[in-house]
């Protein structure tokens, strides 16, 4: 039985933890905040609710996973998780708009056909078919394994099969996302629905790889699921689920430094001087904030992948609304872009700051344990924006840009609004003490590897990393995996190749 520390209680640490108790190991718990959850966080005012982090759960078979690995208790047991019908409304800058079943291409197909014209719902199908079969050819080694020593296998050919487009008497073929909507779906409303996908991971379309396809393809193939109470109940079933295999916990305990002796880890030094003595250590921090604690010793060797570091961030407005729910009400709308380029070029530009009207993701859960009566609504708008600070200000401006592209999706929203929270990188950043309050994305191939995360297992012997800054990247699907493969890491060494 090995003692195990782990460093924050992100959704990735906790995942980890939980399977590493179950495997008989020691497990504690430092987290410098006073909760867990990592982003996964709730605010509460006045009987009202929000998600202050992911607002719903794709691919829920990775958390299903963990509790049918850690306990008798299967996760509908422990969250009432319900599949989101449709998947979301889409709001174009024509005007146009439809609304997406989820989790059924024939009706996806038909959806888009009726809102925007035949064809329309057979490009996408035929999208979502080659999306399938980058989906396959990437999912085991880029989700399932730990990342191989030769990751460069992985950084060179581009696994979306896509198809030839004749260009100035040239064959080729798309070599990015933003070239598949051009040359494949040919409708910069299919773009836009496309290109969502990636800017809600901070993705620059015209950059990522073709084959960040898998986005939407994940929430096509595996539905698009919500807890009730509130994303923050998922985190709350981890953390109980680890408590109950008796992972031990200590809130508002900050780490110094990531010990070492005799090339491997020892333990950690807290911020009040307490020594910990740890035979491993898993560390479910950002980049930066690990280089700080490791000082003086290399965490990756050379020759492997360097951790990804910038990303964009999010800026999230919470609305009390008078009022209930219309029925019929979707729970997401994507309010795309008045102008694609202005908002591309503005947020990943040399500039980099935010359009003027944005894209913006409206949620409107169907949850009364969100609001005080069934008389009142509570809202969440999220965009995503630069990293880093901005002043009272460009936030306030900021702000009351999201609602003006909201009223698009809730036309009496300012005469209903009866207060407003404005939540800022700068929260983002400190609940997850990423830099600037960066927020990571997916791990995707090719790109010359531009887009993988490094791995879970470094150069100094006994330290791990577990999260969105390590394999296999940012979101709620990818922590529980990247928490499965450190485990799994850990308990059958370097030989584990993922569970079968």
């Amino acid at each position: 039985m090995a003692r195990i520390a782990v460093i924050g209680a992100g959704m990735g640490a906790l995942a980890a933890a939980a399977r590493l108790a179950v495997a008989g190991h020691r497990v504690t718990v430092y987290e410098r905040t006073e909760t867990y959850g990592g982003a996964v966080r709730r605010l509460e005012r006045d009987g009202f609710a929000f998600d202050t982090g992911p607002g719903l759960l794709p691919l829920p078979a990775v958390y299903r996973d963990l509790f049918v690995k850690t306990g008798k208790e299967p996760l509908e047991e422990c969250v009432d998780l319900v599949q989101v019908d449709p998947s979301a409304r889409h709001l174009f800058a024509d005007g146009s708009g439809a609304a997406l079943p989820n989790a059924s291409r024939a009706g996806v197909v038909s959806a888009l056909d009726e809102a925007l014209g035949a064809g329309a719902g057979r490009r996408w199908g035929d999208f979502l078919v080659r999306a399938r079969e980058t989906w396959d050819r990437t999912r085991r080694p880029l989700l399932e394994e730990p990342l191989w020593p030769d990751w460069q296998v992985l950084a060179g050919r581009e696994p979306y099969p896509s198809v030839p487009h004749k260009r100035l008497l040239r064959t080729r073929r798309a070599g990015t996302l933003a070239e598949v909507g051009a040359w494949e779906l040919r409708d910069p409303r299919l773009t836009a629905l496309l290109e969502s996908h990636a800017l809600a991971y901070g993705l620059d379309p015209r950059e990522a790889p073709a084959n960040a396809a898998v986005l939407p393809y994940m929430e096509h193939a595996f539905g698009t699921w919500y807890v009730r109470g509130g994303m923050r109940e998922l985190a709350r079933a981890v953390y109980e689920r680890c408590v109950a295999r008796r992972v031990a916990f200590h809130f508002g305990a900050e780490v110094a430094a990531v010990v070492e002796r005799d090339g491997r880890v020892s333990g950690l030094e807290l911020a009040d001087g307490t020594a910990v003595e740890a035979d491993v250590v898993v560390s479910g921090v950002a980049p930066g904030a690990l280089d700080r604690l490791v000082r003086g010793t290399a965490v990756r060797g050379e020759g492997e992948v360097p951790p990804r570091r910038g990303a964009p961030s999010r800026l999230t407005v919470l609305l009390a609304l008078r009022g209930g729910r219309p029925d019929g009400t979707a729970h997401r709308t994507v309010v795309h872009a008045e102008d694609r380029d202005a908002e591309l070029d503005a947020l990943f530009g040399p500039a980099a700051g935010m359009a003027a009207r944005p894209t913006v993701t409206v949620l409107r859960p169907d949850d009364p344990a969100l609001v005080p009566d069934a008389g009142h609504e509570a809202v969440t708008l999220v965009a995503t924006v630069p990293a880093g600070g901005a002043s009272a200000e460009e936030t306030a401006r900021r702000a009351d840009d999201l609602v003006t592209v909201a009223e698009r999706a809730v036309p009496d929203l300012r005469e209903r609004l009866l207060w407003r929270e404005v939540l800022t990188p700068a929260d983002v950043a400190e609940a997850t003490g990423a830099e600037g309050g960066a927020v990571p994305a997916p791990a995707l191939a090719a790109a010359d590897g531009r887009m993988l995360h490094a791995s879970n297992s470094t150069a100094l012997a006994g330290l791990f990393t577990v999260g969105g800054w390590s394999h296999p990247g940012g979101g709620l699907p990818h922590a529980g995996m990247s928490g499965a493969l450190v485990a799994g890491l850990i308990v059958e060494g370097p030989e584990f190749r993922g569970s079968q």
